[in-house]
């Protein structure tokens, strides 16, 4: 690569050869904490309006707060009856967290967003190193605005550490590849190994790309090259399988049962329920995978090239997604005569190859797929985007690098304002504010390289990097004013759906509440003691899917479940969507079922309640038993003593069986049964009636069955308990 000196060139300092030391002007490292600062600002700010966010994995943060054996199994409770259906990496660094600062918002969620700034530094570290320092701010920019990134690094699910040790992955890879270091390349493998313990197969996603660029572009002979590969998958082998191995080899009546799993295996939810599962829609004990709702799709949307830019992931993480594509190519065609030990082209190759083979698994994946999954993509588009402005910016002498340049930026712009029309009532002007913008920066690259001096040029740049980057911003600032609570969360403003996402409830199919009947108990997730109960602050609750599915009662919808309130707004709870999966609706209205609410949001957990289960605790292993982890966990967290997840997050898995939850109650270990609750079934029938393994015949209505036939009855307030210590005959 040369640089045409027409014009006096921005201070962009080239990429350093391999083995020279990292030239940093004086301002790069202040501007680097800078930004970082920034970005952790913007991060912590707000925090708490989430609240306990995913109550499914912050119970299993309480749980481990308490009891270090349910800390190491990432255990639901502190009595250890069942897990949650990942490995627990991701919850270690929280509840070491509530340990040393007790539970609540901030102890949660305070560690994702420190693992956003260790994400974006090492992505600064990885770009600088061979493109400037420049280009690592760049980066760092792109990846902080990315809205799903704002998202889930600020909520309590695994994809946040995921996102971080991939991001260290590829990092390492790539300071192997330098001089052929063997100890870069085994740094790599212990990051994927604890990447497995933190989401089972997905870490192994960008193992094919970098596995193949090592052994072929790596410095050092072939057969060293193939050995180094050895030892790091025996080094990946031996950091993911320690847990494992422990696992599998300690008797299960020592342990907690392995949630969502149906032979209380991990290697089972690994290879099944988290793993082909995934992929051919086939999970076992899963609310349905893809392909059930016909013309090619399902209840976890379409599946195809399409669905990263579809209406329901465009806008989590698609705004410089065609961007980093273009950038990509155009920087491997910038070092296609390169040497094949070229570090640039292989930072290309590594970043393209991680980013390709992860949306490629998400595009065709047929089972459970959710849009903050996609955040596993933003480390590898801000660093493609980075790298290639800059290496284009290098060239722009030549006219083909500024119509590059020109012709993305007119790409993203033009992206953008589709991606903003779907929102039209989100601030409606920005859309023809960012396509004029752009195009006026675009016209200014052709030309800049021939016309005009530094103080051009820098206003070209800017304008067209903040066309580029204003929509993305917007909905970054839209994720970041609003709390997220519930299983499936999205960012950005609400474009009329939800399911946790802006505005609550709603969404896919709209949940109703944990308990019986049409409607359910109550609407919303448990907050924090002094956060309100139910939807976000100054919130409205979200319907139908972002594919125009708004309008409630249609086949396979939900039943309407009324909305809490929480502090500064209250929630209209419409939450009613048409849905996308007809198998959601079936048998919701039962025998007073559990309805999906109890499997996606928790329940909303009244004092009446909470003092109902609160007396005598001491005197029980379990305060309460109930279907479905979501229901079970919010009594979990209201009154911080253990409560019994019957069925795991689903209410599908088998345990405890009917038997093992007679012996329970029969030793005095659990006080109450909470009605209601579950996929596997609520008070005398399958929340998904003719699905999978609920319905009558599954283990938690089989223990409803009992429960409703043989004890009292105890109603407080809307919620209704079965005394276990009461037996009606």
């Amino acid at each position: 690569m040369t640089t045409t000196a027409a014009v006096p060139p921005i201070p962009v300092p080239g990429p350093p050869r391999p083995s020279e030391p990292d030239p940093r002007p004086r301002w790069a490292r202040p501007a680097l904490y800078g930004l970082l600062l920034a970005v952790g600002l913007a991060y912590f700010w707000n925090l708490s309006a989430s609240g306990y966010a995913n109550s499914f994995y912050s119970a299993a943060v309480q749980a481990g707060s308490q009891s270090w054996k349910a800390l190491f199994f990432g255990s639901l409770d502190s009595a250890n009856a069942i897990t949650v259906d990942k490995p627990p990496a991701a919850l270690w660094p929280m509840a070491l967290s509530v340990r040393l600062f007790g539970l609540n918002s901030w102890a949660i969620l305070a560690p994702q967003v420190l693992m956003a700034l260790a994400t974006a530094a090492v992505l600064n570290t990885a770009v600088r190193r061979r493109f400037g320092p420049v280009a690592g701010l760049i980066a760092v920019g792109v990846f902080a605005l990315t809205p799903v990134a704002a998202l889930m690094f600020r909520f309590n699910n695994p994809d946040a550490l995921l996102a971080l040790l991939m991001t260290v992955t590829v990092w390492c890879v790539l300071r192997a590849l330098e001089q052929g270091r063997t100890t870069w390349l085994l740094w790599a493998g212990a990051a994927v190994g604890f990447a497995f313990l933190t989401k089972t197969l997905q870490a192994f996603l960008i193992l094919p790309p970098l596995a193949v660029l090592y052994a072929v572009c790596a410095p050092v002979p072939v057969r060293k090259r193939l050995g180094q590969l050895a030892l790091s998958a025996l080094t990946m082998v031996v950091a993911g399988g320690w847990w494992v191995a422990i696992v599998e080899l300690m008797p299960a009546s020592s342990r907690p049962y392995v949630g969502g799993s149906q032979n209380n295996s991990f290697l089972e939810l690994t290879f099944g329920y988290n793993g082909l599962g995934r992929i051919n829609g086939e999970e076992t004990g899963s609310v349905g995978g893809g392909g059930r709702g016909g013309g090619g799709g399902g209840g976890w949307g379409e599946t195809g090239m399409g669905r990263m830019f579809d209406s329901e992931v465009g806008g989590q993480i698609a705004w410089l997604l065609p961007a980093a594509l273009i950038l990509l190519a155009a920087g491997l065609w910038l070092t296609r005569k390169a040497a094949r030990t070229d570090s640039a082209r292989a930072a290309f190759v590594a970043w393209g190859g991680a980013l390709i083979m992860t949306a490629a698994v998400f595009s065709f994946m047929a089972g459970i797929f959710h849009q903050y999954y996609t955040v596993a993509l933003a480390p590898y588009v801000a660093a493609l985007v980075a790298m290639g402005v800059t290496v284009l910016w290098e060239e722009r002498g030549a006219w083909w690098p500024r119509a590059v340049l020109a012709g993305t930026v007119v790409v993203t712009v033009v992206w953008a304002y589709v991606l903003l029309g779907r929102t039209p009532d989100y601030l409606p002007w920005l859309r023809w504010t960012v396509l004029a913008a752009g195009l006026v920066g675009a016209l200014g690259l052709l030309v800049v390289g021939r016309f005009g001096g530094r103080g051009v040029a820098a206003a070209v740049v800017g304008l067209s990097c903040a066309a580029s980057l204003a929509g993305p911003a917007a909905y970054t600032v839209s994720t970041l004013n609003s709390g997220h609570q519930g299983s499936i969360v999205t960012a950005g403003p609400s474009a009329g759906f939800g399911m946790g996402g802006p505005g609550g409830g709603g969404g896919r199919g709209g949940p109703g509440g944990p308990g019986g009947g049409d409607g359910g108990q109550r609407g919303g997730t448990q907050q924090p003691p002094g956060q309100g109960q139910g939807t976000l602050p100054g919130q409205g609750q979200g319907q139908g899917n972002q594919q125009g599915n708004q309008q409630g009662n249609a086949p396979g919808g939900m039943p309407t479940a009324p909305g809490g309130t929480a502090p500064g707004g209250t929630g209209t709870g419409t939450g009613t969507g048409a849905g996308r999966n007809p198998g959601f609706g079936e048998g919701m209205r039962g025998g007073g079922g559990g309805g999906m609410g109890g499997l996606l949001s928790g329940a909303s957990v009244d004092a009446e309640a909470k003092a109902l289960l609160e007396k005598g605790a001491d005197d029980y292993t379990w305060v309460a038993a109930a279907v479905g982890a979501q229901n079970a966990a919010s009594y979990q967290l209201a009154t911080g003593d253990p409560v019994m997840a019957i069925g795991g997050f689903n209410g599908s898995d088998p345990s405890p069986t009917l038997a093992q939850f007679k012996k329970y109650v029969a030793e005095g270990k659990i006080h109450y049964f909470v009605s209601g609750g579950g996929m596997g079934g609520g008070m005398g029938g399958g929340a998904m009636g003719g699905g999978m393994e609920g319905g009558d015949s599954g283990t938690s209505s089989q223990i409803s069955s009992w429960v409703t036939e043989n004890f009292t009855e105890v109603t407080v307030g809307s919620a209704t308990f079965y005394d276990l210590t009461q037996p009606t005959g």
